[in-house]
């Protein structure tokens, strides 16, 4: 099963829009999302807060702002 982690925070519009993006994606169906809200975390804020939101697969990420073509891309990897 593929994994996928989202690196987000609340009140975050670019977050909400990588969201949208990533339930509007065909074959996502299986995939498993996690969502991981970087505030919670001291170590995790230092490394994406500026740079949310971050989806990673494996060790390659993609971060914000990406377009859906920029994620369909992605998502081949």
């Amino acid at each position: 099963m593929r994994r996928l982690i989202l690196y987000s925070t609340a009140h975050c519009d670019l977050c909400d829009e990588a969201m949208d993006l990533l339930m509007s994606m065909p074959g996502l169906n299986g995939a498993r999302l996690d969502v991981v809200d970087v505030a919670n975390d001291e170590r995790l804020m230092e490394r994406y807060g500026e740079k949310i939101p971050v989806l990673r697969q494996g060790q390659a990420e993609l971060a914000a702002p990406f377009t859906a073509e920029d994620l369909a891309h992605f998502l081949e990897q």
